[in-house]
């Protein structure tokens, strides 16, 4: 069992470590397919071998290809660490800056098989979600962090750590790029190849920035959006025997079980692998596993009935559960669905992100290897079905959504019906959630707000809990507009619930959506009781790069822009270098996240309290444009929302002006001068 010391003392060579392979009983990435041809076969080797001096090579090189054939990958899976992988309290780590060891304490945590999809295969979540390529540059980067100094910093490319360079004290300490690819070499089948060979990754959001704070994450996200789906669409507050039906219980979507009992519907989630369900449920998260349909429909008759909170889970391929529901209607007129939506990995089909109805799971995965051609064929007849039930029960009142996973872009692809005529590109027959539930909310500035104790120390946690519920009801004592009081409002219940439902995996950390005003009112309280001593160790703040500034996705986070500048990515790209220089501690931009490789453009940030007087100021400093950005960008596309946040920000800070649009109220005018 290795030690934190010898994790940081730089790639274990003498002697080499024993080569175990794929480690048996726990879940394994699908086996990729490149298709790499026999030069970039030998350049992927290379690239490997690179990490290591020469006198290794005879024997890595024989693995490694071997790895490459089997897997589609160099994971090097000789040097994963034999070490319990979580997020150990920040004093443990042997570094010369707080700041790396606070980076140290995040990017063990995204590997802890507590919390990650795939952790041999460096994989957090989303099926492709990398923290790093391989392990070698796992090992270099804990060995560079830990000899880092207050003017380094350290460059990370797709995974590579490039090397530590001089800065400066007020620099960030890390600077992390995934997938910068050259937009007209950014398609999926060129990812695949570059990536077997080495030269970039897919970092998800919060993988390959080091920041996913496991499920609970998207648990609160998920809460929020079906609390406002059923305001929006069924015109209620309580959602008792109301019935939300959708797939997905893996990194990311495993969050959908709990969120269902917290928002107090009837949740019925589809799921074909059973190592998944049976995570969420050994959690607690998932109250009843079934692999029966009939059994399936009994229980969500009965909780309906009865009103009661269910998170049950199907054993089983979603498309069947939707074409059962569709069956129910046809034959009884009772509709059993009022919300669905959908979270299979689709911005990943073809490799295991999505599972087609006509295989078993373990057929599945068979074919996607061996017949990846057939496969893609049986994964979009598979949509075109999904599809049409889905219609089927929307036709008679129930309401259904795209929750930005790429799952309409790909039924779209696939020749589904899924058109909405007369309109752009981006839209749908179904909107996606940011069109209409999370839009509204980014334009007012909300968005996932997040820190992370690192003592570790539960006690910490319930700290920072207590001064966020002040600060937000402070907030709406001193007087709020409605909505903005609404979003304070559900958070502080968030709150409550989240303790209540003990939904910490991995590090002791916690998610709420807050404003500008709220972040920096958090984290200046969190700060002082830092250096009061009231919280024992540095905490981290972060965001999940689906916020209001962080991400430039034409199919979600951008989907409700309606300029043309949807397309566009100024945005995520001017806030990572905006959080650089504005007092971050390390910031990441990313290609791919959520909808997929080649469809957004998203970064983020992490940020370490301290207590000091210097982190309240790049506090105050950076979060101010963190979310600013992004609400001065909706402004300008036209959104009420965003024009009147941008303004009160205006009238409250003199240095702030913003370019304000001018409405475009007379259409004549425009039909006129095109027809001159």
């Amino acid at each position: 069992m290795s030690s934190l010391k010898e994790i940081c003392g730089g790639l274990p060579l003498n002697p080499l470590p024993e080569n175990r392979g794929r480690k048996s009983g726990i879940p394994h990435a699908p086996v990729r397919t490149p298709n790499l041809e026999s030069h970039e076969e030998k350049l992927a080797l290379k690239n490997a071998l690179r990490y290591f001096p020469s006198n290794f090579h005879e024997v890595l090189a024989p693995e490694f290809a071997k790895e490459l054939r089997l897997y589609g990958h160099i994971y090097m899976y000789r040097f994963c660490p034999r070490i319990e992988m979580r997020a150990y309290p920040i004093q443990k780590y042997p570094c010369k800056t707080i700041q790396a060891a606070a980076i140290m304490h995040m990017i063990m945590n995204n590997l802890d098989p507590a919390v990650a999809q795939f952790p041999q295969e460096l994989v957090t979540y989303g099926g492709n979600g990398q923290v790093f390529s391989n392990w070698a540059q796992f090992w270099l980067v804990m060995h560079y962090l830990s000899e880092m100094t207050e003017d380094q910093t350290l460059v990370v490319y797709s995974g590579h750590p490039l090397g530590l360079f001089p800065s400066h004290r007020n620099a960030p300490r890390l600077v992390i790029t995934n997938g910068m690819v050259i937009p007209n070499y950014s398609s999926r089948d060129e990812y695949e190849k570059l990536f077997a060979m080495g030269v970039t990754m897919y970092g998800q959001m919060t993988a390959g920035s080091y920041c996913y704070i496991g499920p609970q994450g998207i648990v609160h996200g998920t809460v929020l959006t079906v609390l406002n789906a059923g305001r929006r669409y069924l015109g209620v507050e309580n959602l008792a025997g109301k019935v939300f039906v959708t797939s997905g219980l893996g990194g990311m979507s495993g969050a959908q079980a709990k969120a269902a009992v917290i928002a107090g519907c009837v949740g019925i989630i589809a799921e074909v692998d059973e190592a998944a369900l049976l995570k969420r449920h050994q959690q607690g998260w998932l109250m009843e596993i079934t692999s029966s349909l009939d059994h399936c429909i009994a229980q969500l008759r009965e909780a309906k009935k009865k009103k009661m909170a269910l998170s049950l889970g199907y054993h089983g391929n979603v498309v069947d559960l939707w074409e059962r529901l569709a069956e129910e209607f046809n034959t009884t007129g009772e509709l059993l669905a009022d919300l669905g939506s959908d979270q299979t990995s689709c911005h990943n089909p073809f490799n295991g992100g999505y599972y087609p109805v006509q295989l078993s799971f373990k057929e599945a995965n068979q074919l996607m290897s061996s017949n990846p051609v057939k496969f893609r064929t049986l994964v979009q007849e598979s949509l075109r079905r999904q599809v049409a039930a889905i219609n089927r029960l929307s036709d008679q009142g129930m309401f259904f959504w795209d929750y930005g996973n790429a799952f309409l872009l790909e039924a779209q692809r696939a020749g589904a019906d899924i058109e909405k005529r007369g309109t752009s590109k981006a839209e749908f027959r179904y909107p996606s959630y940011v069109q209409h539930i999370m839009g509204d909310i980014f334009s007012l500035g909300f968005g996932p707000f997040r820190w992370v104790c690192t003592s570790g120390n539960p006690e910490d946690l319930a700290t920072t809990d207590f001064i966020a519920t002040s600060v937000l009801e402070k907030a709406v004592l001193q007087g709020v507009t409605a909505s903005v009081k609404q979003q304070y409002s559900d958070n502080i219940r968030w709150i409550q619930e989240a303790r209540r439902h003990n939904l910490v995996v991995g590090s002791q950390a916690r998610i709420l959506y807050s404003d500008q005003k709220g972040r920096v009112a958090i984290a200046l309280a969190i700060n002082r009781s830092i250096a009061e001593g009231k919280i024992k160790a540095p905490v981290v703040l972060s965001r999940d790069h689906h916020d209001v500034s962080g991400t430039d996705s034409p199919y979600r986070e951008t989907s409700n822009i309606y300029d043309g500048s949807a397309f566009c990515a100024d945005m995520a790209v001017q806030n990572f270098v905006g959080d650089s220089f504005r007092g971050a501690t390390w910031v990441a931009l990313h290609n791919g996240g959520g909808v997929g490789w080649g469809e957004v453009i998203n970064g983020g940030f992490g940020l370490v309290l301290d207590g000091s007087a210097d982190a309240e100021e790049r506090a105050k400093m950076m979060l101010s444009w963190d979310v600013c950005n992004g609400v001065a960008r909706r402004c300008w596309s036209g959104n009420n929302n965003a024009y009147e946040t941008i303004c009160q920000a205006m009238q409250k800070d003199k240095k702030l002006k913003v370019t304000l649009p001018h409405k475009v109220v007379d259409d004549n005018i425009l039909e006129q001068a095109l027809s001159c």
